[in-house]
Formats: structure tokens, C-alpha cells, sequence
């Protein structure tokens, strides 16, 4: 849905598969849509808008064959339930991203991602069961950086983008962060930090990467 966090997706699942020839890389079919409505819009609207375009995806998906799906947009998980119940095994972001922090000895985590996401519990809700403590970015954060820097990443201005997170990565870490999910797939894409200010730095799309690979 997010082209360049599409492109991300399938580059870095390309330079971390442990391959010597073409043969040995995985099949993979990317439907890439960015006509679904916005997400995380949707959301806070209360409305459902998104939901004929993400069943078309499934659906095409499954009709051309493929035994299992990932969706590299955040966001969208929140129609997880309905999109599994099409018929095809696909991989929960937030449980790919568990896997990550499960290597990790943190107790609390500091989630950034789409005000949809954040609103509506996706990373809180999912880790809590878990046993992780999560700490979010407030609502002015979120207005005032983080949906913005976001909103930078989608217009190609990465640079402005990581200028935009790093105050609300700050704060988090201020407020007792172990670890920050960047819980949103284009934010990966501005910000290239694998550590910083010695907190490791969670990229939801290598999660996925890493679970793919498992697979």
C-alpha cells in the first residue's frame, strides 16, 4: 500500500535470504496497491473505506497462487482478522516484530507509527499479552511529528522525515524506552539507525523480513 516500504519489503528480503543463485531465492507475487484509502484515516473516522481494496489484495493473492501472505503496512493489520478469515495463512506484523524483541532483554518499549495505529492499541494491545510494558508518543507528538514526518516519507523527503522522529524517539527514551518499535513502515525508511543513544531500534519491515525467512 506503501510503495517505497513495498520496494523496502522485497530489497531486504532479497539481500538478507542467504542465497548464491537466482534459484535460490524465494517466489514472491507483490500486489501493490496505493489506491487504498489511507489507513490510519479510516480509522479515526470510524469508517471502512480501505476494506474492498485489501479483500481485492487477498483475494488476487490467493487466486494467483500464493500459500502465504505478509503486508508490509502496519496499519493495516487492524483488518488482520478479517483478512485472514479469506482463506490464507499471513504472518502478523506485530508478532514478527515480538519475535525481535524477544531477543532483546527489555521490559518496556517505546512504539512510533500512525496515529491509527497508535489510537487504536495495534502494538499495545498485542505486546501487552505478551508481558511487554509500551509506552506511546502523546497525542501533540503524534500531530506535531510524528503522522508529519510520516507524511514527509510518503512525499520522498527522507531527510526532513528523520528530523521529524528523532524529538519523538527522544521522549520515549526519556520516558523509560528499552527499546523503540518503529511500528510504521515508512518510518524505516527515513530513519537508517540500527542503535541510537545505545537503544536498539526495532524496524518492523526487517521482522517481517526475518519472518519470511523462517517460513
Amino acid at each position: 500500500m506503501g510503495p517505497a516500504a513495498s520496494a523496502e519489503f522485497y530489497s531486504r528480503l532479497t539481500s538478507q535470504t542467504p542465497a548464491v543463485y537466482d534459484q535460490d531465492h524465494l517466489q514472491v507475487i507483490i500486489w501493490s496497491d496505493p489506491s487504498v484509502p489511507d489507513r490510519s484515516t479510516s480509522l479515526l473516522l470510524g469508517d471502512d473505506r480501505p476494506w474492498a481494496k485489501l479483500e481485492a489484495g487477498i483475494v488476487g493473492l490467493k487466486t494467483a497462487g500464493c500459500s502465504h501472505i505478509v503486508i508490509p503496512c502496519n496499519t493495516a493489520h487492524l483488518w488482520y482478522d478479517r483478512m485472514l478469515s479469506l482463506g490464507v495463512p499471513i504472518t502478523h506484523i506485530v508478532d514478527s516484530v515480538a519475535d525481535q524483541l524477544k531477543l532483546l532483554n527489555v521490559k518496556t518499549i517505546g512504539i512510533l507509527g500512525t496515529q491509527g495505529t497508535i489510537a487504536t492499541g495495534l502494538y499495545q494491545n498485542r505486546l501487552a499479552d505478551q508481558g511487554w510494558d509500551c509506552i506511546t508518543p502523546t497525542e501533540i507528538e503524534l500531530s506535531k511529528f510524528v503522522q508529519p514526518g510520516i507524511n514527509l516519507v510518503k512525499a520522498g523527503n527522507m531527510t526532513a522525515a528523520h528530523d521529524m522522529f528523532m524529538p519523538a524517539i527522544d521522549h520515549l527514551i526519556s520516558k523509560g524506552a528499552e527499546a523503540i518499535v518503529l511500528g510504521c513502515t515508512e518510518i524505516p525508511l527515513a530513519i537508517r539507525e540500527i542503535v541510537y543513544k545505545n537503544i536498539p531500534l526495532i524496524n518492523s519491515i526487517d521482522s517481517l523480513v526475518q519472518a519470511v525467512l523462517k517460513l
